[in-house]
Order: C-alpha cells, then structure tokens, then sequence
C-alpha cells in the first residue's frame, strides 16, 4: 500500500517544517531566501534536496557523508527563465523541445525551456520500501507545442542510490512534435578519479566545436590536439589543469554496443558513483569536464537522445525526435553511490 501526499506552495517556509517521518524516511519542507520551495528526502545513508516547483531539479545529493554535486558559486537556487539563472543543481532536465547549446541559428534557451519551468503540482508517494516525488507541467502556446511532462524522483529505503524518470506526452491532436532531452547529471570533479564504461572508445568523439562561452587558451589547444592526434577518450582526472576550458566528449549510438549503458566514477575516499541507462531510450551520452576556480564538475555521463549541439544540429544528425499526435515517450535512470 503506498500514500499520496499533495504538495502547495502555501505549505513551504523559510522555517523546516518536517513532513513525515518514519523508520525508513524523513521527508522535509522549506523555503530558500530565494523563495523557491524545497523538499527534503532522507534515509538512513543521505538526502536529497528536490525542487518540487522549479523543474523538478535535484538541488543537493548528499550520501554517506559525501556531497556529489559539482562546485558552483550558486549558494541556493533561484528562480529564472533558464538554466543560467540558477545552474547549481546536482541534476536537471534538460530539453523538452529543444537541448543543449544553441547553433548559431537556433532560436532556443542554453539547455531548453524546461530546466527551470514553474511545474503545475507535486506529490509525494510513500511505501514501506520507497519514496517517490513527482511533479506535473502542462506547457502549451497558440498555435505552438502542447505537452504534459511528469518527471519523478525516487529514493529507496536504506540505498545510496535512486531514480530519475521522465515521461513526455505530445497532447497535440493534429501536429507532430520535436523532443530533445537529456538527464544533466552535475557529479563533483575530484582529482584522480577513474571513469570507467562498457562503451568501446570507439563509440566517443570530441566536441571540436567552440561554444561562445568558451575561452579557449594555448595550452588547452594543445592538449585537445593531443586527444585528436591519439584518439584518446579522457577516463582520468589526474590533470585538473587539462579542464580549463571544458573538455566535452560524445558518445553516439550506445545502441549498436549495449542494451544497457553503465558508467562508473571512483572519487575520493573510496567512494564510487553510477549512471546506468537503457541505450534504446538514451542512444547518445555526453562528457562534460571542468575544472576552474568557479566551477568543478565531472559530468562523466549525461544520458541523451541526441547530441547537445542544439535543435538544427539534431535536425540535421537526423536525431531529432518527432513525437506523433498523443504518443508518449518514457526515459529512466538509475544513478548515485553503487560499490
């Protein structure tokens, strides 16, 4: 038997209130400064911090005594448009119509519209051996896109690791409807830590491309020269210098090695972190590596659709997804400490 419990914004202060607490979870609310309501879900190895209202972002990961999100100088999250406005979060969606850095040509927000949207409502589902937070967005626009999003998260009862799922429904009777999505999940960079997957190298490329955001130095060409000369995929962080700018790698059709994707990260103090998808629903993953005085992140997998080039770029990779009139998609990922 599992319990619903129906989520407000009337219900969240700057004071934590505790919600529900038993011998498997403690569940509770609070409001940043910002005025952006958060949930907390806890269990006997860790919490997380989940943003009911903006995107249903996973703000903090904290498991065993260790903090997995990347350095950010973002202390709380705020509201915004886009992902810039509040690009802290250990995880966000990105997507739905649109994903990843804009071409020259696109029209669309760094990441999509959905990262930070106001959801319509949230819940709670509660059982004995998990919990379960989901959120609900309808979006719609005249003469436009019209879908109904429902991301959840789920923490289990005594695991140091959960799930992330996403179910997209295009609710246009007439139009098909373009989607991109990506799961971006923001582990800490942590100097030598091993990145391990069951992906031959061969599936992965490096971004050659320069974003605008980018600022590209002598001795960050010459060692992306170096990756290109030798074909090789970076699967160390024993040069946290390497990572200034960003190292971004590829990886496409996962499809045509795996059925099922498992990448893996040991960190500090022994502690080894996991993504494992199915490569039918996600057939392409991204590497996203920095390392500056601001920001520190090791994106080691970030389960994708297509390639985070934008919209036309997808388009033309022909790996654009055209959802038809009412047809649903659904996408999970499985995540966090795993030995």
């Amino acid at each position: 038997m599992s319990t619903k419990i129906y989520l407000d914004k009337e219900r969240f202060t700057e004071q934590h209130k505790v919600l529900l607490e038993n011998d498997n979870f403690t569940v509770t609310l609070f409001k940043y400064p910002s005025d952006v309501a958060a949930v907390k879900l806890q269990n006997s190895h860790g919490y997380l911090i989940v943003l009911p209202f903006e995107g249903l972002m996973i703000w903090d990961a904290v498991f065993d005594g260790t903090n997995l999100k990347m350095k950010t100088p973002f202390t709380q999250p705020k509201k915004g448009v886009q992902i810039s406005d509040s690009y802290g979060a250990f995880q966000f969606h990105s997507g739905l119509l649109a994903n990843g850095n804009p071409g020259p040509e696109d029209s669309h927000y760094p990441h999509g519209e959905f990262p930070v949207c106001d959801m319509d409502a949230s819940q709670l589902v509660i059982s004995d051996e998990m919990i379960t937070i989901k959120s609900q967005k309808e979006y719609i626009k005249g003469f436009g896109d019209h879908y109904f999003a429902e991301p959840t998260v789920t923490m289990f009862k005594n695991q140091t690791w959960f799930d992330i799922n996403m179910t997209v429904t295009n609710l246009s009777e007439v139009d098909d409807m373009p989607l991109q999505y990506l799961v971006h999940l923001n582990y800490k960079f942590c100097q030598d830590a091993i990145l391990k997957q069951n992906i031959p190298d061969g599936f992965f490329s490096l971004r050659l491309s320069v974003p605008d955001h980018i600022k590209p130095t002598k001795d960050w060409f010459e060692f992306t020269n170096h990756l290109v000369t030798n074909k090789k995929l970076v699967n160390d962080l024993s040069n946290p210098k390497h990572f200034n700018p960003e190292i971004v790698y590829f990886g496409d059709k996962l499809n045509k090695a795996v059925e099922n994707a498992e990448f893996s990260m040991k960190m500090d103090a022994g502690h080894q972190v996991k993504v494992l998808f199915n490569t039918k629903e996600f057939p392409n993953v991204t590497r996203w590596i920095l390392n500056n005085p601001d920001n520190q992140v090791a994106a080691f997998a970030l389960p994708a659709t297509c390639r985070t080039e934008g919209r036309l770029a997808a388009q033309k990779a022909g790996t654009l997804i055209w959802l038809k009139p009412q047809e649903t998609r659904k996408f999970h990922v499985r995540t966090g400490l795993m030995s």
